[in-house]
């Protein structure tokens, strides 16, 4: 048994799971009866990625799920009425009859952010949540999931470099579920461990079974913990298997017949009746105490969304756009003095010291940022006498230099002189810059030297 967890947590588990099932076999009627006018992508096999995962955050925490997280919805808070009634595009869902699938959330309450049909985009927008999170001193963590396909998005990697720069308080889960619609995985990334992804970016990174809720659940609780103390994002690869198609429309055809013999031995809620039944968690009576209240709580809410309305014609013109206010409230929930991010507190000077020329002012005696010139005999001559440092509305000997000679006349770039020319050439005698560039010689007609020749032959 896992250190920590409770028999209720375990039974928690257990319901959850279960739930998400039921759902989504409700779902798949709902879909057959011509109900669902939108898409419908099942989770079967994978209910305790969603749950073990999603069971490992608190209430204060961030999610953004996919499609297939259904269970993270449920564990979240979402009732099943809101994911019935959001696929059959009913008034009374989240987004007023606007979508057909699970592309909704909500920020205000429990802490849900939609899915994003570009698959890896929420990366980037959770690492974003999260550090909003840390900005406002409300110690959370963020949370989101991507799949085996997904994680070879451009976006992907940007998104947990991004993250991982930040060390930003971020939990990604990966779904290795074999497939990226029907591209097995082997065909597009050449890893074994999709977590070895997290090394590019020098976050820590987990390799669970995800047919396993407990493991996956440990493995989960570990990285929030880790990520809400500081040590940045984490990535977790759970290996587990998309037992149905893409979508209600695919057969799944290209998947191999021993591939998916395996993988429905190893289904996720079985093997997790055998392990409390093991650890006499769960009976025969508490099993059936738990599918009556499943039963009875699908029941009604299936009938709430099959009596809801459908939305108005009026109203397709409406709530297009997000106005402010007057469509919702989001306002920040400080958790920390705010004189700690405003001025001046939070005011940082934009000074800099450069050795030669004083902190952060400029040539001008401004605070330009931009030095003109070699500092090299400026910096010898500060060494050489080090009680006499350079003030601040100083001009540096070398920068003064340069900028009177700038401006005199535009800057002549000389050809190098061959050792063996230079030679010959008399220090008495220096040989103007031709008009324009010649290639060099062994004639000394074809040197060019700007300095004299002598001190030139002194320092070699």
């Amino acid at each position: 048994m896992t250190e920590g967890l409770t028999r209720q947590q375990y039974l928690d588990l257990y319901y959850f799971m279960r739930l998400n099932r039921a759902v989504e076999d409700m779902m798949v009627k709902l879909f057959r009866q011509n109900k669902i006018v939108g898409g419908l992508y099942s989770s079967l096999g994978q209910e305790a990625v969603s749950v073990g995962t999603a069971y490992a955050l608190e209430k204060k925490d961030w999610l953004a799920p996919m499609i297939r997280n259904i269970g993270a919805l449920l564990v979240k808070g979402v009732p099943p009425r809101d994911i019935f009634m959001q696929h059959m595009a009913k008034y009374d869902s989240p987004t007023k009859g606007k979508d057909g699938t699970s592309h909704f959330g909500d920020l205000e309450n429990l802490h849900i952010v939609s899915p994003i049909s570009m698959l890896g985009d929420l990366i980037p927008v959770m690492t974003g949540v999260a550090m909003a999170g840390r900005y406002l001193g409300q110690k959370i963590v963020a949370m989101t999931w991507i799949g085996d396909g997904g994680s070879s998005t451009g976006v992907f990697h940007e998104g947990l470099n991004f993250a991982a720069v930040q060390k930003a308080p971020f939990v990604l889960v990966l779904e290795n579920n074999q497939w990226a619609y029907s591209t097995p995985v082997k065909r597009q990334v050449p890893l074994e461990n999709l977590a070895d992804r997290g090394k590019a970016y020098g976050i820590s990174s987990y390799t669970v079974d995800g047919n396993d809720v407990v493991a996956v659940y440990s493995a989960a609780k570990e990285a929030v913990d880790r990520a809400r103390n500081g040590d940045g994002p984490i990535l977790i690869e759970v290996k587990t298997f998309r037992r149905l198609g893409h979508a209600q429309h695919d057969p799944a055809e290209y998947v191999p017949k021993e591939m998916r013999a395996y993988w429905e031995a190893r289904d996720p809620i079985t093997l997790y009746e055998k392990f409390l039944t093991s650890e006499n968690l769960l009976d025969d009576k508490g099993k059936k105490e738990i599918e009556d209240k499943i039963e009875k709580l699908l029941s009604a809410e299936r009938d709430f969304a099959e009596n809801s309305p459908m939305p108005p014609a009026e109203f397709a013109a409406q709530g297009v756009y997000c106005t402010g206010d007057d469509c919702h409230k989001v306002a920040p929930k400080w958790q920390r003095p705010i004189a700690e991010v405003t001025p001046p507190k939070s005011s940082v000077a934009a000074v800099w010291t450069v050795k030669g020329f004083g902190s952060g002012k400029g040539s001008g005696g401004g605070s330009a940022p931009i030095h003109f010139g070699d500092t090299q005999k400026h910096q010898d001559q500060a060494e050489a006498v080090p009680d006499q440092k350079p003030k601040d509305t100083e001009v540096p000997e070398a920068v003064a230099k340069t900028m009177e000679a700038r401006n005199a006349k535009p800057t002549k770039v000389a050809a190098k002189v061959p050792v063996n020319v230079a030679a010959k050439v008399s220090a008495k005698s220096p040989v103007k810059t031709p008009a324009k560039k010649i290639a060099p010689k062994k004639s000394a007609k074809s040197a060019v030297v700007h300095a004299k020749p002598a001190a030139r032959k002194a320092r070699r």
